[in-house]
């Protein structure tokens, strides 16, 4: 345990200097309280919280970290992100493949500035398509293998305006009619 608190800490060390904060791979369940206390005086850039068991990002990270671009949540065990991330006027890369997303949280179609959204590899059934075709500076995303609904995935391939990665469609068993 103690060997994951010092690698937290000289990561946190990195981050005052390239306003970079890797934090992947260090089996963390949430955002230590300690990263908001040592990264209180710096603009972090980017932030890598892939690869942890993560399952939830609390209020206080989207306020506390509010200056980044580039936030990468992937390969983690979260299904929701707070509201508060809606704040996050800076943020224009958010990855959160790889989780346990049923649907994208609403935040998502808020953020002023975010143009690439990764959400593949989750459990998104239903995405509330209006929503994000109004995102204001969304232009790619990427829902590479959920099991959209077929309904949602014809609306989702329709759509011109964002570039929407999408896996080819299962065709549904009562959908081959040539039987």
């Amino acid at each position: 345990m103690a060997s994951g608190v010092t690698r937290v800490i000289h990561r946190c060390d990195d981050a005052k200097e390239n306003q970079a904060l890797d934090l992947s791979n260090c089996q963390l369940m949430q955002v230590p309280d300690a990263v908001y206390h040592l990264m209180r005086h710096t603009e972090l850039k980017t932030c890598d919280l892939s690869d942890n068991v993560i399952t939830k990002i609390p209020p206080k990270f989207a306020v506390k970290f509010n200056l980044i671009t580039d936030l990468n949540l992937s390969h983690n065990q979260m299904s929701k992100l707070p509201e508060e991330c809606a704040e996050m006027g800076n943020l224009e890369r958010l990855d959160i493949s790889h989780n346990s997303f049923i649907s994208l949280p609403n935040c998502i179609f808020k953020m002023p500035k975010l143009h690439q959204l990764k959400a593949s590899d989750n459990r998104i059934v239903d995405i509330e398509v209006d929503y994000l075709t109004e995102a204001p500076s969304l232009q790619t995303v990427d829902f590479q293998r959920n099991p959209i609904t077929p309904r949602i995935h014809e609306q989702l391939s329709r759509i011109t305006k964002i570039i929407v990665i999408l896996s080819p469609r299962q065709t549904e068993d009562w959908e081959d009619l040539t039987i």
